[in-house]
């Protein structure tokens, strides 16, 4: 008899796409296993007025389908990583992870926009994230000399940003690469817009930005599923800038970029920490660690976690001492 394996997802055209790739992973892993979607509407895709951190963070995307996953009504839920909150609901964890997509951000202006090379006084860029919005004023200062970047709330799936930015309500907006690629915008599009993709030591990514996360019930026999297909490299990045956050005790009501990357030597995490208008950068690499010389194998837990104590005690120093943003 086969399994039917229930699946929690939101119901955007984005968080679909995102499942039904994990989907058909896990379908390699179990091919007799039937996935039924569990579509769900979470408080912040109901509230779109108003920014994240004024009604609740992160944890807004995903409270329903962890109570989802504790009654039994869903087996998985499928996350965008960059959307969990640090701490899962208890009995709970990431038991798999698909290779990490496009970790970059993205300016979107229309095809025809003149912002780029004209002598604009001021500039109107959507986004609700305050990491994007430090950060793009401080990339203006280079983009557009002499500039003022203003930068305005911007919710709702990406089609609808997409659609407010053609309705002339933004310059530009700032959104994720993974995501566009996945909804194939640039062709379902074409010729609608314009991209600026900033590589990750201009634009900081959020932890776990680019990466799709499987939740499940810790011990659950089902999880041997996902656990099978979990990419393991992605797995050790996800972690560590995981443990950046949880250190930093960051939240949605702080700017805060981490982003770890697989070096020959071993693994780098760069992060950005700020409070207010003061945001301090930093950077923590594992060969430089002397206390890991003796461990066998780089990406253990032991070193995940010196490296994301040492990245947040740099950052949260950095903040105490500076008046603003440091290389």
């Amino acid at each position: 008899m086969k399994k039917t394996i229930r699946i929690g997802t939101r119901e955007s055209e984005l968080s679909i796409a995102q499942t039904m790739l994990a989907v058909q992973a896990m379908k390699l892993a179990d091919p007799d296993a039937v996935f039924e979607f569990v579509p769900k509407k979470t408080l912040g895709d109901k509230i779109l007025e108003r920014p994240l951190l004024a009604f609740g963070g992160k944890g807004v995307f995903v409270s329903e389908f962890e109570e989802g996953l504790l009654t039994g009504e869903i087996d998985f839920a499928i996350h965008s990583a960059k959307d969990l909150p640090m701490e899962l609901a208890s009995g709970l964890d990431i038991v798999g992870v698909l290779p990490r997509g496009d970790e970059r951000d993205v300016l979107i202006m229309l095809a025809d926009s003149q912002a780029v090379s004209s002598q604009r006084e001021s500039l109107t860029i959507g986004t609700s994230s305050l990491r994007r919005g430090l950060q793009i004023k401080e990339l203006g200062k280079f983009l557009w000399p002499g500039c003022t970047i203003n930068c305005q709330n911007l919710r709702g799936n990406v089609l609808t940003r997409l659609d407010k930015l053609e309705q002339g309500l933004y310059d530009g907006i700032i959104l994720a690469a993974a995501g566009l690629e996945r909804l194939k915008i640039p062709e379902k599009r074409a010729g609608r817009y314009q991209y600026r993709y900033f590589t990750p030591e201009e634009m900081i990514p959020a932890g776990g930005q680019g990466v799709i996360a499987i939740e499940g019930r810790k011990g659950d026999a089902l999880s041997v599923i996902p656990e099978t297909i979990s990419h393991i490299p992605t797995m050790r990045q996800l972690k560590a800038e995981r443990l950046v956050l949880k250190h930093l005790n960051a939240g949605c009501h702080e700017p805060v970029g981490i982003y770890c990357q697989e070096e020959v030597d071993g693994l780098s995490i760069t992060g950005i920490y700020g409070t207010g208008q003061i945001l301090n950068r930093a950077a923590v690499r594992e060969a430089e660690l002397t206390e890991l010389q003796g461990l066998k194998g780089t990406g253990t837990d032991q070193a995940l976690e010196l490296l994301a104590f040492r990245l947040a005690k740099k950052l949260l120093k950095g903040i105490e001492s500076s008046g603003g943003m440091k290389a």
